[in-house]
């Protein structure tokens, strides 16, 4: 049924209303180890600042820091998301997306729906696993293959004791692996359920694998904004989860909005993660956040924000839990889509870099001005992120505001090369000295 015009027109100018309120602070107040909260502002409708994806021209490449440089490790992929490296130096790139889910309804949903499509995000997922190999080290991947198809929007993966595991949407799964296969048969095996089902808000499962392979630490996104699905949708929700070769799971750290990224610290035993944090609170907040995560550990959603900023809109609120709520260890700007998350530890940046953080940043849609679109390093001292955050790779967003691409995943490649996916670009980027 068609929605009429005059709820149409009332809903534009509404979006256009909301899509004028600007930020007061730029976005760097909202980074670092104590980035300023201003007050919330609230708002019936969020501002939508969407950069229209556009691909790349030819000849059109991010920019690169000072000292390095980029090139395209590989191109004319589909949604190029999540990246991981496996032992022999052949790189995996899950090109997915959401799964189909059921419609919502209403004029609000409507209105999202396309401009998420005007953002490139609203394409169908591949649902495979592709291997890329470089074995000439020319920085440029001359074998592709289709490594697992079929899948249900894959996302994290992890090789542990001579198994590829695969987190999909809705289940970590396990295939038999082979040093140097390029393709993998076979049917999967499950190892345990994921949350998943019709709604799945945040369908992406990150997963790394603890220093044994008897443990699996799976990135679990909450299915609202703020909870106002009800508790019973975020069972296992806005948490890391730690599942065992068996399949048994528990909830490791709770109260993360959408713990994307994950990685261990070098040299440590200490977890990490990047944490997209809850939106329609204004263009200044909430700041996304880098965290060590703790066992046993609450980090505030939906009840309280960076510690305990209560979040009024949650009702009926948890005191109890507020007061546990830990507050983060690094603030990356507000709505900057902070995804990918990786530690350097090799030798051939840099040496600046070599034990801090890069982090991909998606970009914003609902923060005037934009903020991410860009790949940046958080550098570590004593064990912490210390000092302001540097960029590394920019130039996704073109003079008129549009996309021609947005980072995603990120890793450190055999040969100590930065990989970045981009999935509106569908380019995987190798940044060298």
């Amino acid at each position: 049924m068609r929605t009429p015009a005059r709820h149409l027109l009332a809903c534009s100018a509404a979006l256009l209303l909301s899509a004028c309120e600007s930020a007061r602070l730029p976005v760097e107040s909202g980074m670092g180890p104590s980035p300023q909260l201003p007050p919330p502002r609230e708002s019936l409708i969020p501002t939508v600042v969407i950069a229209p994806a556009k691909g790349w021209p030819d000849g059109r490449t991010p920019v690169a820091a000072p000292g390095l440089r980029v090139n395209a490790f590989a191109t004319g992929l589909d949604h190029p998301r999540w990246l991981y490296v496996l032992p022999n130096g052949d790189v995996l790139v899950a090109e997915t997306n959401a799964p189909p889910r059921k419609e919502k309804r209403g004029i609000r949903a409507w209105f999202m729906k396309r401009f998420m499509k005007k953002a490139g995000a609203a394409t169908p997922s591949a649902n495979r696993i592709t291997l890329l190999r470089d074995s000439d080290g020319d920085g440029v991947a001359e074998t592709r293959t289709t490594f697992l198809q079929n899948l249900n929007s894959p996302f994290g993966m992890v090789l542990a004791g001579g198994q590829l595991y695969v987190a999909n949407a809705d289940a970590l799964v396990r295939f038999p692996y082979s040093d140097g296969a390029t393709s993998l048969s076979g049917s999967p095996v499950k190892v345990a359920d994921l949350p998943g089902g019709p709604l799945n808000h945040h369908w992406t499962k990150s997963l790394v694998a603890g220093a044994d392979g008897s443990r699996f630490y799976v990135g679990v996104g909450s299915n609202s904004n703020v909870a106002e699905n009800g508790m019973d949708s975020e069972v296992n929700r806005a948490a890391v989860l730690e599942i065992d070769a068996n399949g048994r799971t528990r909830v490791f750290a709770s109260g993360l909005r959408n713990p994307v990224g994950l990685a261990w610290q070098p040299g440590t035993s200490t977890l990490w993660t990047v944490v997209n944090e809850r939106d329609e609170l204004g263009s200044d907040l909430v700041p996304d956040y880098l965290t060590s995560v703790k066992d046993g550990a609450f980090y505030g959603w939906p009840y309280s924000y960076y510690g305990q900023h209560v979040d009024r809109r949650v009702q009926p609120q948890r005191p109890d839990l507020v007061a546990k709520a830990l507050v983060p260890d690094y603030a990356l700007g507000a709505h900057t889509g902070s995804l990918g998350l990786t530690f350097y530890d090799a030798a051939l940046l840099p040496a600046r870099y070599r034990g801090g953080a890069f982090v991909g940043q998606h970009g914003s849609w609902n923060r005037r001005p934009r903020s991410g679109y860009k790949v940046i390093f958080i550098p570590f001292a004593n064990g912490a992120p210390q000092g302001p955050s540097e960029d590394v790779l920019t130039g996704f967003v073109n003079e008129k505001g549009e996309a021609y691409g947005r980072p995603v995943g990120v890793v450190v490649d055999q040969r100590g090369a930065l990989l970045v996916a981009d999935d509106v670009g569908n380019v995987i980027w190798r940044v060298a000295p």
